[in-house]
């Protein structure tokens, strides 16, 4: 397998922001092996660089923290029941650009939910992983010197109620769904990371 996967299991989102850093760091500087970090965070807004602040609406739960970080995109949820993936990959040496980067990581996603019998889709200028009009995985990525940061986010088993605090990726009316609503039950959050791993050995 061309890269490492580092598990983290339950992690704050400042910790596991920081173990993101370390690792793009050696990748960086080194011949190091790329990485990819699974965890599942606390309640959280994170705002990409160019977020519009006023999606996070004032009424949000008051258990949530709010990070700004330097990932594309707007405001997005991350907390329990939801798996998280954070692939530090060196994309330069693969000769792959950030848009097919990005669209790689939305294949890969779909090809995960099809195997719960899930038929998820991409929609055209709209970055993510649907199924029909309820989004149900967002990606947010950064790339520095050919090698990403941040990643993606399945809702899996994930409290969807938090996400009436936000506008979610600042699009108006946009509805978020999870595996354990599509399926009408609750889904094995290591099952779907087990699942994940040979599939992304597959496209990288």
């Amino acid at each position: 397998m061309p890269f490492k996967i580092i598990d983290l299991g339950f992690c704050k989102y400042q910790k596991a922001l920081g173990i993101q850093e370390e690792c793009h760091k050696k990748i960086s500087k080194t011949d190091h092996q790329d990485v990819l970090i699974f965890v599942e965070h606390n309640p959280v807004y994170t705002l990409g660089k160019n977020a519009d602040e006023s999606n996070i609406i004032k009424s949000y739960q008051d258990d949530v923290t709010i990070h700004n970080i330097d990932r594309g995109g707007d405001v997005t949820y991350h907390g329990p029941g939801q798996l998280v993936g954070y692939p530090i990959f060196n994309i330069k040496k693969r000769n792959m650009s950030i848009g097919r980067y990005v669209h790689t990581l939305e294949n890969i996603i779909v090809d995960v939910l099809g195997i719960f019998g899930i038929n998820a889709q991409v929609r055209e200028k709209l970055i993510g992983v649907w199924v029909g009009t309820e989004k149900i995985a967002a990606i947010g990525v950064r790339v520095i010197n050919g090698i990403t940061k941040h990643g993606f986010a399945i809702n899996v088993n994930t409290d969807l109620t938090y996400f009436n605090g936000i506008i979610p990726c600042g699009i108006d009316d946009c509805q978020i769904t999870s595996m354990e609503q599509v399926l009408n039950r609750k889904v094995d959050l290591k099952e779907v990371q087990k699942s994940i791993t040979p599939i992304f050995n597959n496209y990288f």
